[in-house]
């Protein structure tokens, strides 16, 4: 059994400390005092150097007790980031048991509930002495920020035969088993300048042609694994000169990787088409940010979850995410990880909330998930 209040003035202290990403000192600083002050052994890597995040991740162990010797060596994961506006938050527990902000900030539940759950575990392994293996806890930066934190990682330092992430939406007990990859797409288009009312017909308006690019794209929803889209289109000036440069943020993501070929191919190809027709030229650069992961029902990893489910009446349900977490990393890793969801609602707005019976649920049923690793 978890402390139920316990948990919850926890997450209410941690999501009081800001940190919206790239400012994550205050709160690794917090965390490694409450993992130490709990006789972990706790590591800050040295990607903030390489990532500009205000702080490194944090790599928590806790050995095997003597009990537990045998049991499975374990990794769970959170990110002490936040997205904006993450500032000052204030949050307000109603009478129907909600947690959410005072309507001008985020909550944080994403993904600040899942460490409080963490350090919750924690405690209460060791005071009820109950046992289990070896347990890592991943605190990461930058999640909010492509993931930018684990893919910095050194991944000798990860340790575990499964994973579990805590940073899914979903009711609590069901599991993320699959997630896509993210290509992440710059398009530079290169136009011809003139004077927009003295000579228009010798420019070539880069916005133009960005703009028939555009037109030509599959964009959206392609089919039930695939999406595309434009996040961000930049350049232009003064309307009396044709623009001559615009740079578009474009995305796309799908769970199979010929899919997300053939929609960068599709993408590049009507950037090339539309620059031929204008006489122009553009440039296209993709990469892959993460790569995809899929794990089916008979899949240990599922099953370890799956039984820890339904020892507490959950529904052990498995879905496939739209979205990208850190366990696409660290299952590119080698570390079978799925993601685990949290309950909260409305995350990335000030509307986002959470009860308190599902942080509560959601610590009760990591706790059981090292139980049953353990048997």
């Amino acid at each position: 059994m978890i402390n139920k209040d316990r948990v919850i003035e926890l997450f209410l202290e941690l999501v009081q400390i800001d940190s919206e990403t790239r400012n994550e000192r205050q709160i690794a600083d917090v965390l490694k005092e409450k993992f130490t002050a709990l006789g972990l052994t706790v590591t800050e890597d040295d990607s903030a150097g390489r990532t500009g995040h205000g702080a490194g991740n944090l790599i928590a162990t806790l050995p095997a007790n003597e009990a537990g010797g045998a049991g499975i060596p374990l990794l769970f994961t959170c990110h002490m980031d936040t997205v904006a506006p993450g500032e000052g938050i204030k949050p307000v527990i109603g009478e129907d048991g909600w947690i959410q902000s005072d309507g001008t900030t985020i909550l944080g539940a994403d993904d600040k509930a899942g460490i409080a759950v963490l350090l919750e575990v924690i405690q209460s392994l060791q005071e009820q002495q109950l046992s289990h293996g070896q347990l890592q806890f991943v605190i990461t930066v930058g999640e909010e920020m492509a993931l930018t934190g684990s893919r910095a990682m050194n991944p000798e330092l990860l340790e575990g035969k499964y994973g579990f992430a805590l940073d899914s939406n979903g009711e609590v007990g069901s599991i993320c088993v699959g997630a896509p990859t993210r290509a992440q797409i710059d398009i530079e288009i290169f136009g011809k300048s003139a004077h927009a009312g003295v000579n228009p017909e010798d420019g070539i308006s880069a916005i133009q042609v960005a703009g028939k690019a555009i037109s030509r794209m599959k964009l959206g929803r392609i089919d039930e694994t695939t999406t595309a889209n434009i996040g961000k289109f930049e350049g232009g000036g003064e309307t009396n000169v044709v623009t001559d440069y615009v740079k578009l943020y474009a995305e796309a993501r799908s769970t199979s990787q010929a899919k997300i070929e053939a929609q960068i191919k599709q993408m590049r190809e009507a950037v090339e088409s539309a620059c031929t027709e204008f006489g122009t030229r553009g440039e296209f650069h993709s990469q892959i940010a993460y790569p995809a992961f899929h794990f089916e029902e008979g899949d240990e990893v599922v099953q370890l979850a799956k039984r820890a489910a339904a020892q507490l009446g959950l529904s052990g349900t498995t879905f496939i995410s739209g979205g990208g977490s850190d366990a696409n990393v660290f299952n590119g890793h080698g570390i079978p990880t799925v993601n685990l969801a949290v309950g909260y609602e409305h995350i990335h707005t000030t509307a986002e909330r959470i009860r308190r019976q599902d942080i509560e649920g959601l610590a009760e049923y990591v706790l059981e998930i090292i139980a049953q690793s353990s048997k």
